[in-house]
């Protein structure tokens, strides 16, 4: 995949190619329409690893179903795992009307006894399926570049992630902006500075992958391969480097 990094202040990068996953996806597919043409509860399919995976327009967005994706391309993991990988990303599922359920079940996505399905976008299904069946090697990112990265654990604080310096789950990659100490991700988000504008937040980072669900990017609007190579990073040492065999047979 190539990541194109702007050249702009918030980020100077130049191009870069990621090196290659140990699964190589097929092209998705065919560009799809602008959001202003798409149809609420529209009938879509998507290709992820050469698996068809039924797709359902909600509120203007393209969304894939999990469950399909958990019963086909990840079905060698069990639901728990799922279930944490795609917390620990940052995934949140939007939850079928019945109307749309039995859309879904009519296009074979969904058996008829089910009663409930969530869904999530192609992006993150994307970030879901690689996390289990690709290499997960760091984005190519210049030596010296940092992320400017905040969180808003008890009075919250704002630090620089350092990429090159993230060689293990606790490496001290982080660089805090008010005090130029050094932390690890999942001990950053429990230290905080008490600034005139900050507000207090009950902290409520309870495990170790919690970090990634409070740590975010300053910038509120980054540009797309900005955020990307953010998810990248983030997707690093990320329970487990366990890899299975894509399925043979088809949902």
């Amino acid at each position: 995949s190539i990541i194109s990094l702007y050249n702009s202040p918030r980020c100077a990068f130049t191009t870069m190619t990621t090196p290659p996953s140990s699964f190589q996806q097929e092209p998705l597919t065919p560009p799809r329409p602008p959001h202003s043409s798409l149809k609420p509860n529209q009938v879509g399919q998507v290709v992820l690893y050469g698996v068809p995976i039924v797709s359902l327009v909600i509120d203007h967005q393209e969304r894939l179903c999990l469950a399909q994706i958990s019963n086909t391309l990840l079905k060698n993991y069990s639901y728990n795992e799922i279930h944490n990988r795609r917390v620990a990303l940052g995934i949140t599922c939007v939850q079928c009307t019945p109307v749309q359920l039995e859309i879904l079940r009519r296009a074979g996505a969904m058996p008829i006894s089910s009663r409930r399905c969530g869904m999530i976008t192609k992006r993150e299904a994307e970030r879901l399926c690689k996390s289990f069946l690709g290499e997960n090697n760091p984005p190519k990112l210049p030596d010296n570049f940092a992320f400017d990265v905040s969180h808003e654990c008890a009075w919250g604080s704002r630090g620089n992630f350092i990429p090159a310096r993230y060689n293990s789950s606790r490496a001290k990659c982080i660089k805090c902006s008010y005090c130029s100490m050094y932390f690890s991700p999942n001990k950053f988000i429990f230290h905080s500075h008490r600034t005139p504008e900050a507000k207090y937040t009950q902290p409520d980072a309870a495990n170790f992958n919690s970090w990634r669900r409070h740590l975010k990017l300053s910038d509120k609007t980054p540009p797309d391969d900005l955020a990307f190579a953010w998810e990248d990073v983030k997707a690093m040492f990320n329970g487990g480097s366990r890899k299975r065999c894509l399925p043979s047979s088809h949902f």
